[in-house]
């Protein structure tokens, strides 16, 4: 059974598993520590939930960052990621499902993400919880 939780303080259980977790999300970030994911649980703006497998502890993860613009409330979904073992059961679902009810009750106008086109099924789930492929260009600073 998989249980989505916030995490709301970083215990070494948190640390361990965006240890685990965060290569299988990006082969250059390097895993955040302890100090990194007390800023995220602490910030207002990102509600961190994890995915807790009874049998497993925690197997996924998922950031909502939310934040008010002239427009409205907004919504950012960020570094989704499932270890490589959960993948299939629906793990990744559920968090999304959590994160946009999550998003929809702080009144969020709209929730956006990206997803690279080689992750065909991150961008099949996507499709089927209801985000629409925009017509835009995403641009980035690397500073």
């Amino acid at each position: 059974m998989i249980l989505v939780e916030e995490a709301t303080a970083v215990t070494p259980e948190l640390v361990a598993a965006f240890r685990q977790l965060t290569p299988q999300l990006s082969r250059s970030a390097p895993a955040p520590g302890g100090s990194e994911l007390v800023e995220i649980v602490r910030s207002p703006a990102t509600i961190l939930l994890m995915a807790r497998d009874s049998d497993k502890g925690l197997v996924g993860s998922l950031t909502l960052v939310l934040f008010r613009i002239p427009t409205g409330v907004r919504a950012w979904i960020e570094d989704v990621v499932v270890d490589e073992a959960s993948r299939g059961r629906g793990v990744a679902e559920i968090l999304c499902r959590e994160a946009l009810n999550r998003a929809s009750a702080a009144g969020a106008r709209t929730v956006d993400l990206t997803s690279r086109p080689s992750r065909e099924s991150a961008n099949r789930l996507y499709h089927r919880l209801g985000f629409v492929l925009r017509e835009t260009n995403v641009y980035r600073w690397s500073g």
